[in-house]
């Protein structure tokens, strides 16, 4: 197997947080409900903030410790309801499913390429950058219980 450098899976995960920006941003444009396209705004200024990290990092601008490492709660939505394909009158509830399967796969992406590496520097950052796509999920996750099954009068 070819050896990469750091600056290679730097140059990778940034990629993948441009087409994920890039995802956000078209699904934006092609949705009517305001509340959906409000919440694809936020996740594209989420991928873009990762972006500059990664430049940052990629620049030595600082080191590893600089996300923060929290602990998400998984609702495991996504992986339990098909991902639902995208149309310009989607309901909102079906924009954050679709949105958590996405964070469902960066999330997959990054604990892969951490679980690659020995322990150290590299193997923190992709643990660290996996966690924030799962908080992410998160997030989408909590909009989609919302929205799918939203609170009646009788409680």
């Amino acid at each position: 197997m070819e050896e990469k450098r750091l600056g290679d899976y730097i140059d990778i995960a940034i990629q993948r947080e441009e087409e994920a920006y890039e995802f956000y941003m078209d699904l934006h444009t092609r949705l009517r409900d305001k509340t959906a396209k409000d919440a694809l705004m936020l996740l594209a200024e989420e991928e873009k903030k990762h972006k500059q990290f990664l430049i940052s990092y990629r620049e030595g601008g600082f080191g590893a410790n600089a996300l923060r490492m929290n602990h998400p709660v998984d609702y495991r939505v996504a992986e339990h309801l098909e991902q639902p394909p995208v149309k310009e009158s989607m309901a909102s509830s079906d924009v954050y499913l679709l949105a958590a399967h996405r964070e469902l796969n960066s999330y997959k992406f990054y604990a892969a390429l951490a679980d690659l590496h020995p322990e150290g520097e590299l193997r923190e950052m992709f643990r660290k950058i996996a966690s924030e796509e799962l908080k992410h999920k998160e997030k989408v996750e909590y909009l989609y219980s919302n929205s799918a099954f939203p609170q009646t009068d009788g409680g």
